[in-house]
């Protein structure tokens, strides 16, 4: 897996081997990067269950502002550590803490939100429900699930969804009122 463009372009990126986490595919990571590349100048960057960093990495490279990246597994936190060395990308936070602990205690704003809960874990439903508090007024979600997990639409509004195979990309933007 490699940074695909910007700053850290063709860097290779160390990954968790085994079944504890799911890299996002290149396909799919270039459709998502596709849809928001225009929103990440300057964007403060959240990556909730991040794995490898891939995606705030991503972001960072493309000229997002900063990344958060939150896990709990400390062999990814470990990895996201040797990642932000190999792209020297320093305006980071890398946070080891369960999902729901970190957002109940968060004080920051963020613009953009990747979430990749664990395929079924209620984590999806859980993480989406206490994303308003922590996003600023034009955030946007992307959520990576399975293709048979519904979205869910009651704590942010649904902009898109993206499929790719079983893999479904949903962005969320905030409920208007």
């Amino acid at each position: 897996m490699r940074v695909i463009t910007g700053l850290a372009r063709g860097v290779k990126l160390i990954t968790l081997t085994g079944e504890e986490t799911r890299p996002t595919n290149s396909r799919v990571k270039e459709g998502v990067f596709s849809a928001i590349n225009h929103l990440l100048h300057g964007a403060e960057v959240l990556d909730l269950f991040a794995g490898s960093g891939q995606m705030g990495i991503e972001a960072l490279s493309r000229g997002a502002k900063r990344c958060v990246f939150v896990d709990n597994n400390p062999n990814a936190v470990d990895i996201i550590k040797k990642n932000l060395v190999k792209t020297r990308f320093e305006n980071v936070r890398v946070v080891q803490s369960d999902y729901r602990r970190y957002l109940k205690s968060c004080d920051e704003k963020f613009d953009i939100v990747f979430i990749d809960p664990p395929f079924g874990s209620d984590a999806d439903r859980k993480s989406l429900k206490l994303l308003p508090d922590i996003l600023s007024h034009n955030a946007t979600v992307i959520h990576e699930h399975s293709s048979d997990m519904t979205a869910y639409d009651d704590a942010l509004e649904i902009h898109k969804e993206y499929k790719y195979g079983r893999i479904i990309i949903t962005v969320y933007r905030r409920h208007t009122t």
